[in-house]
């Protein structure tokens, strides 16, 4: 309670900033860089996992089966130097490890091999004309860019956890939120994550349709696709594996990790959680095995972000990524809605 009550004070410093930052762009002081191809934003209210990378990989599957020439820019938490800019991968081949890239954006970069560009650089705007010009992308997908205002956008999509919406109810650091959940107002579209693990949806999606109006509130929940062997990257069904298994991870919200492995009928008896975007060492993966193999576990389940780090290591038991993919309650809305902005935007100059 008493260090709780300590990040008070900050989190009023932090919200005083936000509202300035905010009321900035509002007013015209601070000007969004355009780019002449569409943009479309998926981000969230909290710091932590909340699902968005499984929607942008889906939104940019979708718009380039249509023929657009997709490139996804994101900031690239927890990479070596995050001030370069890493093209991870020119749409047809990977060109920067997770370490250069960032865990997130190399996991994007080798799910959509042959489908769309990944390019971690904290000036996206400038990343963005790179591409233009070098890659002759012309759609941008902005990977968490709900607050980076500096880059305008045709479509905002907010993520939120139905697990856990508003972030523990208060600002950073004392809490999760990045802004006030009122800065759902900005969005055009809320999709609702994990809503399969939530027990009351719908007092969540009437608590965001007060705050948004009429936009769509779509519900999403994530179903397991297939699991990965790491290193072979061999692909076998759920039902292959032996079980009991140990599960680990360095995720946002390694709790919905667990559930979801649990509901896809998994006996755990060992679990291992490290901090977001940790960078494994082999002693770490040492340490995991030994423990799991110590509670009788017969195999490792992970993510496929926490994967994309574990190729050049060895592991003394065999471990598999789960890879997932989203359903939604309202596939073709969400689908018209981010085919129409990308058929309309990019004209601007």
């Amino acid at each position: 309670m008493w260090p709780d009550l300590a990040l008070a004070p900050l989190s009023m410093v932090y919200s005083a900033v936000t509202r300035a930052r905010l009321a900035l762009y509002r007013s015209g002081a601070l000007a969004a860089r355009t780019i002449p191809a569409p943009v479309i934003s998926v981000g969230n209210l909290t710091t932590g996992g909340t699902g968005k990378t499984p929607l942008v990989e889906w939104i940019a599957r979708a718009l380039a089966r249509d023929g657009f020439r997709v490139c996804i820019l994101t900031r690239g938490y927890g990479r070596r130097d995050p001030q370069a800019r890493v093209i991870v991968s020119d749409g047809e081949r990977l060109l920067a490890d997770a370490r250069r890239g960032g865990d997130e954006p190399r996991l994007l970069a080798e799910s959509l091999l042959g489908v769309a560009a990944v390019i971690s650089d904290a000036d996206r705007a400038g990343a963005a004309r790179w591409a233009l010009e070098h890659l002759r992308s012309d759609l941008f997908i902005l990977d968490d860019g709900f607050q980076h205002l500096r880059l305008a956008r045709d479509l905002d999509i907010v993520t939120v956890d139905a697990m856990n919406p508003w972030g523990g109810g208060h600002l950073l650091p004392r809490g999760r939120l990045r802004e006030p959940r009122r800065g759902l107002a900005r969005a055009d579209c809320i999709v609702i994550t994990r809503a399969d693990q939530s027990p009351d949806t719908a007092h969540l999606r009437a608590q965001i349709g007060k705050i948004c109006g009429g936009r769509p509130v779509i519900l999403s929940h994530a179903h397991t696709a297939r699991l990965r062997h790491v290193t072979s990257g061999e692909v076998l069904p759920e039902s292959a594996i032996a079980q009991p298994v140990g599960a680990f991870c360095a995720v946002g919200n390694p709790q919905a990790f667990f559930s979801h492995l649990r509901r896809d009928g998994h006996t755990i008896n060992y679990t291992r959680t490290f901090p977001d975007h940790h960078v494994y060492t082999q002693d770490d993966l040492d340490e995991v095995t030994h423990e799991a193999a110590q509670a009788g576990a017969q195999g490792l389940l992970t993510t496929a972000k926490d994967a994309v780090k574990l190729g050049a290591l060895r592991c003394a038991l065999a471990c598999y990524s789960v890879e997932i993919e989203l359903q939604f309650d309202d596939e073709e809305r969400l689908l018209n809605l981010v085919r129409s902005t990308a058929q309309r935007g990019g004209l601007r100059s």
